[in-house]
């Protein structure tokens, strides 16, 4: 089966707070999680997060981070960024840089269009963070918001395999009755 979503954590467990993303998915790494889900720790490897997404351009992919927007710190924001704007902000001549080594999303999704790619749907679980200075660990309320970010993320997964079970069925819509009953039985009941 094809992963058609893919939960990546992102941050430098060696500045504080920065290491959210890289904490959440490992934590998820633990949890029960559907078929066609993926989750994966990319540190700080922007290069290889771009050649991932390009490799899946029809994939759905949340990326977990500390986010700053100015709200108080372990505030979790669930964003759907507009990836041309982000792209533009990292590509040269528009006063960024597309960096093999950043992590930033501008960085990672300037890279990815440089590539010749472009993603699939994409969301941003994020942190509002206390401090990512040197330092290892969390701060308290960054840790606090490890668990919100995880429950947020697995409503997420849930309702994307919810939209993905609803275009198979439409899809499979010329089967007439019977081919929906096994569907909703393969799937395990009721769909939301």
């Amino acid at each position: 089966m094809s992963q058609d979503l893919l939960i990546v954590g992102i941050g430098n467990v060696f500045l504080g707070d920065d290491g959210f993303g890289v904490e959440v998915v490992r934590r998820l790494a633990s949890q029960p999680l559907p078929g066609g889900v993926r989750v994966a720790d990319f540190g700080t490897r922007g290069l290889h997060l771009a050649f991932e997404l390009l490799d899946r351009p029809e994939a759905t992919t949340i990326l977990v981070d500390a986010t700053q927007r100015g709200g108080d710190p372990g505030t979790v924001y669930l964003i759907e960024p507009d990836l041309g704007q982000l792209a533009d902000l990292a590509a040269p001549g528009a006063g960024g840089m597309a960096d093999a080594h950043a992590m930033t999303p501008e960085a990672v999704f300037s890279l990815l269009r440089s590539l010749g790619g472009t993603p699939g749907r994409v969301l941003i679980v994020g942190c509002e963070p206390l401090r990512c200075e040197e330092e290892m660990g969390l701060s308290p309320p960054v840790e606090l918001a490890v668990g919100e970010a995880t429950k947020l993320i697995l409503e997420v997964v849930a309702r994307e395999q919810g939209k993905r079970r609803q275009l198979e069925e439409r899809e499979q819509g010329g089967q007439g009755e019977q081919g929906n009953e096994v569907e909703r039985l393969h799937h395990g009941g009721d769909h939301a």
